[in-house]
């Protein structure tokens, strides 16, 4: 009998109810966290949106121009953070879910793979925190015309960093990609170096589509998405050579 025969096979029955309470237990987390950070929500605006403000001109502020804008962004911001943090208990989750219909050497490599997914998506929004928004802020910030007053609405702004966060967060993540993809032995670590012209390019054409319309953040994305394009093909060789070993 084989591993995956030995598994305890259950009823469908059983794999729902199962779904639906480890969804639960998802959702009750998130809100927690949520409940948690609500009474912050205004501090942890006043944090995402400190890049733009140090940069905005002498007596010049960020502006609301809806009626509801002075509770919904910090709401909604506070939301997308509690997700964010809430995400290694969304991920265990995921993982004790799939756990017994995986073979013991997919367990050994599935669990490495989440720790690292999380850190890599956490590291991409330090990335375009810290490094991004300065630049690119500080370009727009700059070459407006003299008589025109630079004052962000808080949503606009909100639906700026959100994409930047989401698209940097996700483009972290080529590593695990590329090691994935070569460990189901959909390509090779050689047939990617290959291709690297066309993955610069890509990198390029994704940091167009994935950005505001400005050559800094592009760059700025494609750039970092090439290396950790050339850092999963050396992870991805190590790999294969301790498999061939």
């Amino acid at each position: 009998m084989s591993e995956q025969d030995s598994l305890e096979e259950k009823p469908l029955v059983e794999h729902l109810i199962e779904l639906r309470d480890r969804l639960l237990r998802a959702l009750v987390t998130v809100g927690i966290i949520f409940l948690c950070l609500f009474y912050f929500s205004n501090d942890i605006y006043q944090f995402v949106s400190l890049p733009l403000q140090e940069l905005l001109p002498e007596n010049s502020t960020m502006i609301a121009t809806e009626v509801a804008s002075p509770f919904f962004a910090p709401f909604k911001l506070t939301l997308v953070v509690s997700v964010m943090l809430a995400m290694p208990m969304l991920l265990f989750q995921m993982w004790g879910f799939l756990a017994p219909g995986l073979y013991q050497r997919e367990k050994r490599i599935v669990i490495p793979i989440f720790v690292s997914s999380i850190l890599l998506f956490y590291a991409g929004m330090a990335f375009a925190y810290y490094v991004v928004f300065p630049l690119v802020f500080g370009f727009f910030t700059s070459i407006g015309p003299e008589n025109v007053a630079v004052m962000t609405d808080i949503s606009r702004y909100l639906d700026f960093v959100l994409k930047l966060f989401f698209a940097f967060g996700l483009a972290f993540e080529i590593p695990i990609a590329t090691f994935i993809l070569v460990w189901m032995n959909v390509t090779t670590p050689q047939n990617l170096a290959r291709k690297r012209p066309y993955i610069v390019l890509g990198c390029f054409v994704v940091g167009m589509l994935m950005t505001p319309p400005d050559i800094i953040s592009q760059t700025l994305l494609a750039l970092p998405m090439w290396l950790l394009f050339e850092l999963g093909i050396i992870f991805s060789r190590l790999v294969t050579k301790e498999s061939d070993a």
